[in-house]
């Protein structure tokens, strides 16, 4: 096979590809009747059912660094890919039940729509210096993941469509930008839902094929071993390596696509049900994942084998080898919206910080304007956004992927902790809050340009205990706000 996506010139596979691109946007005409506020529009109006928050947490979330990264991580490493999953997973689970419903009774209460607006109210800042050190944080981070993001998926239509770079990214944009027009969150979650499950689909059904194959669990082992014993050893690389994947999970609590998902429930008590539908779904995927790399490196044990030379090409090469050309053609737009459904949600989150932290809060700062004006600026927004992001992707990708290398870590590091602490420690103050984003973001670019080779740490670690320890330590010499145990009192 010269290249995995060959099939797609399969007349049925081309129209299951194309079927799964064209969906999003028929669901966000299904639900544009059902956004009409800016509530609506940024957080679904807080109606969202539990499956729903749960499905499109994890799609959000993980995206095509799961059905690719992950899988290419396990074959080329074998079983201790294992830790990367067990950081998230772990992470998102407990966040789902003490931080989730805590933001969603607050945010509720002081009609908080955006993670900027969570950190005002609770902090009774009329300053707005809180609001604009998250909103810079948020835009910057995430303009250039959202880049990242659309240049990846540009890469992967270009390669199964046979189109131009440009050609694919401005569809990768439009694909996106059309539905989310259309309906806002509420297109986003309902998309994101479907991505799931076209992942759970891959990565349940492929992997037990893939094993089948091999003849059994204990047959695959068995040539992994004899291939390498590191493949079955979950401690092979050494400790560092373990806790540096552990601590992937510590950027969860500051991720703003994936906070926003427990803020648009309609019901903060159903988080804990999100909670056990989220994880179990997360464990299953990252497991699949994990079983689609080792059984690729037991039917093809030289990189060479696959396309590309590329190790995140396992999946899509056993896709082609093991199903027929409706599956497989679903399968592989499922690679290609797995990518933007990340893209979607940060993207999202990047309008609703320009139009409700930026403009609405800051410029018109007193002049408040009506829901449709509102509305209709939101969806300009978006527009504007997307194209801004396309084109940092076709023409400074360098750029884009420079930031991207902290986003993840600068946004765990930054918001995560100070997050944390405001939720539950009632000493927590504007300015350790301030103290502790600077100081995370600070941390983990030092971190990865000098200090990472040195030690074999994960950035984000010592950024976040760091972050964690400056927010404590600034709050305690500042005063926190007035009325604080009505404040706290809200979350309950």
């Amino acid at each position: 096979m010269e290249t995995a996506y060959e099939m797609l010139k399969n007349p049925a596979a081309f129209a299951a590809f194309l079927f799964t691109l064209l969906l999003p946007i028929l669901v966000g005409f299904f639900v544009m009747k059902r956004t009409k506020t800016e509530e609506d529009f940024f957080l679904g109006g807080r109606a969202m059912d539990k499956i729903t928050v749960a499905l499109s947490a994890v799609s959000s979330g993980r995206s095509s660094w799961l059905v690719l990264g992950l899988s290419g991580m396990a074959y080329k490493m074998g079983v201790t890919a294992v830790w990367a999953a067990v950081g998230y997973i772990t992470a998102e689970m407990l966040q789902f039940v003490y931080m989730g419903i805590r933001l969603r009774k607050f945010s509720e209460k002081f009609k908080a729509i955006t993670v900027p607006d969570y950190f005002e109210a609770r902090f009774r800042d009329n300053t707005k210096i809180v609001r604009l050190v998250v909103s810079i944080i948020i835009v910057i981070f995430l303009t250039s993941y959202v880049g990242a993001q659309f240049n990846a998926g540009a890469k992967t239509l270009s390669a199964a469509l046979g189109m131009g770079m440009l050609e694919a990214l401005l569809v990768a944009v439009l694909m996106i930008v059309i539905y989310m027009i259309l309906g806002g969150f509420i297109a986003v979650a309902y998309n994101d839902v479907i991505r799931a499950v076209i992942m759970i689909i891959g990565l349940t059904v492929l992997p037990a094929v893939a094993i089948a194959k091999v003849g059994g669990i204990g047959a695959l082992l068995e040539i992994l071993h004899q291939l390498n014993p590191k493949y079955i050893d979950p401690w092979a690389f050494g400790a560092g390596v373990v806790i540096g994947f552990i601590g992937i999970g510590l950027g969860s609590p500051g991720q703003p696509h994936i906070i926003v998902r427990y803020m648009s429930i309609d019901n903060p008590n159903r988080l804990r049900q999100s909670t056990v539908i989220g994880t179990f779904w997360n464990v299953v995927l990252a497991w699949g994942a994990i079983f689609v790399g080792l059984a690729g490196r037991a039917l093809f044990p030289d990189v060479k084998m696959l396309p590309n030379e590329s190790a995140e090409m396992v999946y899509p090469l056993l896709s082609a080898e093991f199903f027929g050309p409706v599956l497989y053609g679903i399968l592989m737009g499922g690679i290609f919206a797995a990518i933007l459904s990340t893209a979607d949600s940060q993207l999202l989150v990047v309008s609703s910080t320009v139009v409700k932290d930026f403009y609405q809060e800051v410029i018109k700062k007193g002049h408040p304007i009506d829901d449709k004006t509102a509305l209709r600026l939101s969806r300009i927004t978006v527009f504007v956004i997307g194209f801004l992001a396309a084109i940092m992707a076709y023409y400074a990708k360098d750029i884009i992927f420079w930031f991207v290398l902290f986003a993840w870590g600068g946004l765990g590091a930054s918001i995560g902790p100070t997050l944390i602490l405001s939720l539950y420690w009632k000493r927590t103050t504007k300015w350790g809050v301030i103290a502790g984003m600077v100081v995370g973001t600070v941390t983990t670019i030092v971190w990865k340009l000098y200090l990472k080779q040195i030690t074999g740490l994960y950035e984000l670690v010592p950024a976040f205990i760091f972050a964690l320890i400056a927010t404590i330590v600034v709050s305690l010499a500042t005063k926190p706000p007035e009325n604080v145990e009505e404040l706290m009192k809200a979350m309950e």
